[in-house]
């Protein structure tokens, strides 16, 4: 699994021009699922997210977690973030899970974090998707599973 993880103000979602889903101050997920992944990887993954501390405290210093300020998250599916550019001038997509095992994946993802209680939305998984992210800070990180 590769995740990029921004960090937000808010963040939407828009499909066929309706909007699907939002989020306030917390985290806008793009999130890849790969062959490799387990439920023990997505488990590792979430664990990290929630508990990730670059949310600042009262001194401005990066010291507190999405569970520290009740953060929100808005979580969309993205192979592409598994693309292999080191050949060629076209991207290969042999890295990315299969769709049907992906999604079965991604939607256990999404409900790990429900059931820590955080506010969670999402895109459609493998839908034409337009993303609205008010970055804070801006604040991205990049996590991949093992």
């Amino acid at each position: 699994m590769k995740v990029i993880l921004q960090r937000v103000l808010k963040s939407s979602v828009e499909v066929e021009g309706a909007k699907v889903g939002t989020s306030e101050k917390g985290f806008c997920i793009l999130a890849g699922i790969s062959p490799k992944d387990t439920e023990q990887s997505l488990t590792k993954m979430v664990e990290k997210i929630a508990n990730l501390r670059v949310f600042e405290d009262e001194n401005g210093k990066m010291n507190l977690s999405l569970l520290d300020i009740n953060g929100t998250l808005l979580i969309v599916s993205q192979f592409t973030l598994l693309a292999d550019c080191s050949h060629g001038r076209r991207p290969s997509f042999i890295n990315a899970g299969d769709p049907q095992k992906a999604k079965e994946l991604f939607d256990l993802f999404v409900e790990k974090f429900k059931k820590m209680n955080i506010p969670v939305q999402t895109g459609v998984f493998g839908a034409d998707m337009l993303v609205t992210i008010y970055n804070d800070g801006p604040a991205t990180f990049i996590l991949e599973s093992e």
